[in-house]
């Protein structure tokens, strides 16, 4: 199971109070394999998942502030509301700017069943408008089974992208794929999941499709002979998105600048991730906010790297440095250098979310990971795209070209502190401009909006 997200568990806990029920929590921290994104819950069993992911058997009753989360269970928890203000969104939505007319397509191998009511359940707690998700379920999609943990996995992925990219652009719509193959290492999943969005993207569904999923490099078949076909022959999807007018994003990964093995286990070496080491994808990395209860910042965003994980970034071994990072050849030399921006992934700074899919774990729970990062950041794109009055595409260039501009006007918010080191393997260092650790930062919602809509 390749997803891109880590479970948000602090060590040293021994119990979380959550209105009149107290939920005994577990001391152990599980991250999930870089590029992959495992929904961890806050409960009382935890049970392996799936290599590298683990999932809680109990979830919290209801939400909790930041400020009970820290005394209770050692780490910060965020809400969406939390993340409009932190993102600087809400003097957009004034405005009417909510992602209205614009369409999310979200890919998750299997989907959850149950994703309708959650996101409803969702959206209540919050004070969110409801929307109907959109679910197209490509292949013969298995029946699903909360005692699979592959599946469940892959179920809790799907509650966080679609209730993230919802919560940001309240009026877009959601296409949810399910596909019918794990998407794992190397190949397995792959051109399931590219068949069924170039689908999307030749009927005319969707302005920005949301990958929370990821493959190592390395473990790609005929990587080792330098032979790298078996990963560039799956590139088609997003060809066509290029061609069509579709942004395409990509979680980094949270492991750092190391990625999983075929076993499960992190390489003792600096690699990158594919998708989101595709030039024609926008790499979403990892940022740490530290905000109060009501999302006010108490402190400049760092790279994301808490001990439970850290934003995916390096350079890619299969990619040439694209044109619109010449600007950064110094940093990224001759290959594609990952990732482009940055938004919350960190588990010490999780963000709740709410499903049913297993009967043992129904309710809220907390998730950290760029599988966080990048619905977020796709809920923006979709806010842009509303504002310019139509499809973006390729944002890359518009990304690195805006990063020429005082940030007042480009809406890119350096970020200048933390590394991205996980694993045994020293990673990246973020400092002034473009750096491996965070790319070019991350971003003020109301200015960036306005800036992307304008070049993009």
């Amino acid at each position: 199971m390749r997803r891109t997200s880590a479970v948000a568990l602090a060590a040293g806990v021994t119990a979380l109070a959550l209105g009149t029920a107290a939920v005994p929590a577990t001391t152990a921290v599980a991250g999930a394999k870089a590029g992959n994104s495992s929904a961890g819950h806050i409960g009382a069993a935890i049970r392996p998942a799936s290599a590298g992911f683990f999932k809680l058997a109990r979830t919290a009753a209801a939400p909790i502030p930041t400020s009970q989360c820290v005394t209770q269970i050692g780490i910060h928890c965020y809400s969406p509301v939390q993340y409009r203000n932190a993102y600087n969104l809400n003097p957009l939505y004034a405005r009417g700017i909510t992602g209205k007319g614009r369409t999310i397509v979200i890919v998750d191998s299997y989907g959850s069943p149950t994703i309708q009511n959650d996101l409803q359940v969702f959206d209540k707690q919050w004070g969110f408008p409801d929307t109907k998700v959109d679910v197209v379920k490509w292949g013969n999609v298995p029946v699903f089974d909360p005692g699979n943990a592959d599946m469940s996995g892959w179920a809790g992925e799907t509650t966080l992208d679609v209730e993230y990219a919802h919560s940001i652009a309240p009026d877009a719509k959601i296409v949810l794929v399910e596909t019918a193959v794990s998407e794992t290492e190397g190949t397995t999943g792959f051109p399931e999941m590219m068949n069924a969005e170039k689908s999307m993207i030749d009927s005319g569904v969707g302005d920005v499709i949301s990958q929370s999923f990821g493959a190592t490099e390395n473990t790609f078949p005929g990587f080792a002979q330098g032979d790298y076909s078996s990963l560039t022959n799956l590139r088609y999807a997003f060809q066509d998105a290029l061609k069509h007018g579709v942004t395409v994003l990509g979680a980094s990964g949270d492991n750092g600048a190391t990625d999983s093995a075929l076993d499960g286990s992190l390489f003792p070496y600096k690699v990158d991730s594919w998708p989101s080491s595709d030039p024609l994808v926008t790499s979403v990395g990892g940022s740490q906010l530290l905000l109060d209860d009501q999302g006010n910042r108490l402190a400049p965003d760092t790279t994301w790297n808490d001990g439970y994980g850290a934003g995916g970034g390096g350079v890619s071994a299969v990619f040439s440095r694209p044109w619109y990072q010449t600007g950064v050849k110094g940093v990224v030399g001759t290959h594609r250098g990952t990732p482009d921006i940055s938004m919350s992934a960190a588990v010490d700074g999780a963000a709740w979310t709410y499903a049913s899919y297993d009967p043992n774990a129904t309710g809220w729970g907390l998730v950290g990971g760029t599988s966080e990062a990048t619905p977020i950041f796709s809920g923006v794109v979709a806010l842009a795209a509303q504002m310019a009055g139509h499809r973006l595409g390729l944002i890359n260039p518009a990304l690195y070209g805006l990063s020429y501009l005082p940030p007042k006007i480009s809406g890119e918010v350096d970020i200048t502190t933390g590394n991205n080191s996980f694993g045994g393997v020293t990673g990246y260092t973020a400092g002034p401009g473009y750096d491996l650790a965070s790319g070019l930062g991350t971003v003020d919602g109301t200015a960036f909006v306005k800036a992307l809509a304008t070049v993009g």
